[in-house]
């Protein structure tokens, strides 16, 4: 049997302020809870080019050698486009090639990754669609490493790219390699100094990385992030010829309009007029921190459900708080007993034994 505590906070209307892009598709998305903030087109399946790299980037970081010296080989001939020119028979490490894919977005070091890392092109493009597919990025192929689309080109939505990113920025590699403005090294054959191409790292100081591309198919597509006061945000836009200056319109609609708040902090829990456990502790483990536009700040709804277990061990899940904006539920955190040393509550059995010895 399940005992049910409502603690019901003001619901006011979801207000959202006007603002627009000249992007075909669009999306402004808080990193930290994947809460959507602006939409446009988001779920339409586009070619994205070269921000397909950011894939390619996850699968090398999460291969766990980074430190690896990769000897470049023939893979790199196909290679055209965009690339950091590296040369057939150069050492340099894994690491390395990944700031010339994300700075440089180089074709040539796409290829060398793939084929370091996954053995083959093809088992690579295998590995990046089993990676979409765990992460709920349900409307996304990848056919290569690149993003170059003029024969098999990658496909995705703007909605699929911001879970991508919200994903990749939670690896600290990732979100230091995006985020560096200039990276130089010398290898066995040569020395380079690359510039990133996300020109928001200059341009709008709360950048913190992302990834440029275009094909004469996909057109511009950018993915960049950003942070302020607490709040993380990506932006992607697919075909967007003004896409610097919708993307930095985006973050300070976000920045200006909306407010990271925790709603629970993990520790000792307690709840309004709940007695059942009132000799034990109840906490949380986790805290919770959701984005709330400024005028939903007092717009949530907090069901309590706690089971009455008989017998009670220590760190016993007896429950979950259900958190609502509106009527949509956007959490659930799970509720544990703490059994206190001078604890006196009486067992089931303690209380029918009692309740017999009344009898006479």
């Amino acid at each position: 049997m399940k005992k049910l505590i409502l603690l019901t906070l003001l619901i006011l209307p979801l207000k959202i302020g006007a603002i627009d892009t000249s992007a075909r598709s669009a999306i402004l998305m808080d990193i930290d809870s994947n809460r959507i903030l602006y939409e446009k087109n988001i779920h339409e399946i586009r070619s994205v080019a070269s921000i397909s790299k950011i894939m390619t980037a996850v699968i090398a970081i999460e291969s766990g050698k980074l430190d690896d010296i990769v000897t470049i080989g023939n893979e790199i001939d196909s290679a055209y486009g965009s690339g950091i020119y590296i040369k057939v028979g150069e050492k340099l490490t894994l690491r390395d090639l990944l700031y010339g894919l994300m700075l440089r977005s180089g074709n040539d070091a796409a290829l060398a990754i793939a084929k370091y890392v996954g053995g083959s092109i093809e088992n690579f493009v295998t590995m990046m669609n089993d990676k979409a597919k765990k992460l709920k990025m349900n409307n996304t192929t990848f056919n290569n490493p690149s993003g170059l689309d003029q024969e098999k080109g990658n496909y995705s939505t703007a909605y699929d790219m911001a879970i991508l990113t919200s994903y990749a920025m939670k690896l600290n590699d990732y979100k230091i390699i995006t985020g560096t403005k200039k990276y130089t090294l010398t290898t066995n054959k040569n020395t380079y100094s690359w510039i990133n191409k996300n020109k928001l790292l200059t341009i709008y100081k709360y950048t913190t990385g992302g990834k440029t591309g275009f094909t004469e198919i996909a057109k511009r597509t950018l993915v960049t992030t950003a942070c302020k006061d607490n709040l993380n945000l990506v932006v992607v836009t697919l075909n967007d010829g003004n896409d610097w200056q919708d993307h930095q319109n985006l973050f300070e609609y976000g920045f200006n309009n909306f407010t990271n708040i925790k709603i629970l902090e993990k520790g000792k829990l307690n709840i309004y007029n709940e007695k059942y456990y009132n000799d034990y502790e109840l906490y949380i483990k986790n805290d919770y921190n959701y984005l709330l536009e400024n005028s939903e700040k007092s717009s949530l709804l907090m069901k309590y459900e706690l089971e009455k277990k008989r017998k009670i061990n220590n760190g016993d899940k007896i429950g979950v708080i259900n958190i609502y904006l509106g009527d949509k539920k956007i959490h659930e955190e799970n509720i544990y007993v703490k059994v206190l040393e001078n604890s006196n509550k009486k067992t089931f059995s303690d209380k029918i034994k009692e309740w017999l010895n009344n009898l006479w």
